[in-house]
């Protein structure tokens, strides 16, 4: 056999990409369903016939169909802490997370996930089922832990030993999750809250930044 004549085999830039598409596949699937029937009443299985894959493929991806369902939240903060490595230097710590918020917020080409068709729906719902709560909680957590680490070492720090990394990053993603909330909370069910989001997410910094100096300057005071 001619070396031309020997089967094709796919290079892992394409098996990558096979398992980005079916990974997306099974994930809206998800959102879909529990939309539709409840997460009670949805089912791996029902998933993975959506996807029109198997349930062993399914779990190759997923623990279960919140991990599914949520998989656009871990997108994010994937996104977010790639903007954040990528602030310059110098810049503040949570004036850097602010900026990376912003570029992801703005960022017309690939638009962040919750602004996505039904997620204002899925949102909402995740404050009133367990177990999506805990799942979305999982993933934020996760997501914060890696932002931690880029502002250790940014600062150059330890982040056992240093408490700012960790304030930083709770404060900062305690307001976006807080303006998430807010704006879910808004109703609505297309993406024409984008623009919405963006600025609730800008006054909620804004009132962060607010009451730190306002508690700066009554401690100062006191002493």
């Amino acid at each position: 056999m001619k070396a031309t004549d020997a089967p094709h085999t796919p290079g892992p830039d394409r098996r990558r990409l096979k398992a980005r598409q079916t990974r997306n596949a099974l994930a809206e699937a998800a959102v879909e369903l529990i939309l539709e029937r409840g997460p009670a009443a949805t089912t791996v299985e029902a998933i993975a016939e959506r996807a029109d894959v198997t349930r062993r493929t399914f779990s190759r991806h997923f623990t279960g169909k919140e991990d599914a369902a949520l998989d656009f939240v871990r997108g994010d903060g994937e996104r977010i802490n790639a903007l954040l490595r990528a602030r310059p230097a110098g810049e503040p710590p949570l004036l850097a997370y602010r900026r990376a918020v912003r570029a992801w917020l703005a960022d017309q080409d690939d638009p962040a996930h919750h602004l996505r068709p039904r997620m204002r729906r899925l949102l909402t719902l995740v404050d009133t089922e367990p177990a999506l709560f805990a799942a979305y909680e999982r993933i934020r957590v996760d997501a914060q832990e890696e932002s931690i680490r880029i502002i250790a070492e940014r600062l150059g720090t330890d982040d056992v030993r240093d408490m700012r990394p960790a304030v930083v990053v709770d404060a900062a993603a305690g307001v976006l999750t807080a303006a998430l909330r807010i704006w879910a909370r808004g109703g609505g069910d297309d993406d024409s809250g984008a623009a919405d989001l963006a600025a609730l997410v800008e006054r909620a910094y804004d009132a962060l930044i607010s009451e730190a100096a306002t508690a700066a300057a009554d401690t100062s005071s006191e002493q």
